[in-house]
């Protein structure tokens, strides 16, 4: 017997990622993995701007500016 994902392309129905609630879409399913797999990479994108910009921050804060009494 080959690999699972030989079996998968010959009988895309038995492959549990293409179902979209409960009803086989494989377009649709795809579609999903795609948008959720860019909103990831934005997401990374928008982490790494932030660390900078707290990176930078902290850089140049003296500690005097660090302790904040109310």
């Amino acid at each position: 017997m080959g690999e699972w994902s030989e079996y998968f392309e010959d009988f895309p129905e038995e492959n549990p990622a293409n179902y979209v609630n409960g009803i086989f879409n494989p377009q649709e399913a795809q579609r999903q993995r795609a948008q959720a797999a860019k909103s990831k990479q934005e997401q990374a994108a928008l982490d790494a701007e932030i660390n900078a910009i707290i990176k930078e921050k902290k850089s140049t804060t003296t500690p005097s500016e660090e302790t904040v009494e109310d």
